[in-house]
């Protein structure tokens, strides 16, 4: 299947026209829908080896000190890529281990109204990825945080994904979640990024099943995205059991850190989901106060503060 033309604002058009929408966001987390990474006759099995990089690295020092990693989750561009840069800086200044920086596009399929109004704002500032790639460059001359990207399909495909994955790790990239690409669909972008050094990391659902977790445990670079809850991000975290009870069946078939997202609001969740994983993926609750204060001069002093306060009540007792 060759490639069709496509845009920021565009959804993938698959063979029948149909674009993916918020609705199949659970399908593609369980590898439940054909994607257009999807190659005919392609292999599961890993292509190469990545050595280790500064997301393995930071998951090795916090394991030896019995501390879990604070994964924090802001949109490139918002409200300016300037202010991303700061707020970078800032959100390792206030404990964060790990930096996700979220690719602005319009049709996500599993974000909620918070980051949806951010990825508008940060089309609206006119950042594309390779602003973002200019902008990790230029981050690495003050910071060597891991930086992950989340971005969508659609935007690696534009790209092209063996450029993507070579200007990526160019620029100080560690790796990329692509939320609508499950890894046995994943074929175009994963032998450029096994050789490029650049971390795919895949997603579980409370809906995956056995076998999908032993696949996508074993698949999955860098740490396993455990999503906590079936909807949509910013939804409400409730049953921190379940998690505890997945976050150990995943673990069953992996010694890669797992992470969890989704649901985590407050320093209290933090502090609940530290006691179960690796590692603590905060994302809509920074973006909020990123909305707030974007415009009002205190961006920097409210995301830093909020972010203080998980990381303290991450800490073991």
């Amino acid at each position: 299947m060759g490639k069709e033309p496509v845009s920021a604002g565009s959804g993938w058009a698959g063979k029948k026209g149909v674009r993916l929408t918020s609705s199949l966001a659970a399908a593609a987390l369980d590898g439940r829908f054909e994607h257009p990474a999807k190659m005919s006759g392609g292999t599961s099995e890993r292509i190469g080896s990545i050595d280790m990089n500064r997301l393995d690295q930071t998951f090795s020092r916090l394991r030896e000190k019995g501390e879990k990693a604070l994964i924090t989750y802001i949109m490139a561009g918002d409200p300016s890529l300037q202010d991303t840069e700061e707020l970078v800086l800032e959100l390792e200044r206030a404990g964060a281990d790990v930096i996700e920086l979220g690719v602005p596009f319009s049709d996500p399929i599993a974000d909620g109204p918070v980051i949806q109004k951010a990825a508008e704002r940060g089309l609206r500032s006119g950042t594309s990825l390779r602003m973002i790639l200019e902008s990790v460059r230029h981050l690495r001359g003050t910071t060597q945080i891991p930086i992950v990207l989340m971005a969508y399909y659609n935007n690696i495909h534009a790209f092209g994904e063996a450029e993507f994955c070579r200007k990526a790790v160019e620029a100080g990239v560690d790796g990329v979640i692509v939320p609508d690409m499950p890894p046995d669909e994943g074929g175009p972008l994963r032998g450029p990024a096994d050789e490029a050094g650049l971390h795919i990391i895949f997603l579980l659902a409370p809906t995956s099943t056995s076998a999908r977790r032993a696949y996508v445990a074993k698949e999955s670079g860098g740490f396993v995205y455990y999503v906590s809850i079936t909807g949509i991000t910013g939804a409400k975290l409730s049953d921190i059991a379940g998690v505890r009870a997945n976050v150990a069946k995943i673990r069953k078939h992996t010694k890669r850190p797992v992470a969890v997202g989704f649901g985590v609001a407050t320093a209290e969740d933090a502090a609940r989901v530290s006691k179960v994983a690796d590692g603590v993926i905060v994302g809509s609750a920074i973006v909020h106060r990123v909305g707030e204060h974007g415009q009002d001069g205190r961006l920097i002093q409210e995301v830093g503060g909020f972010v203080r306060s998980l990381k303290a009540a991450m800490q073991p007792a």
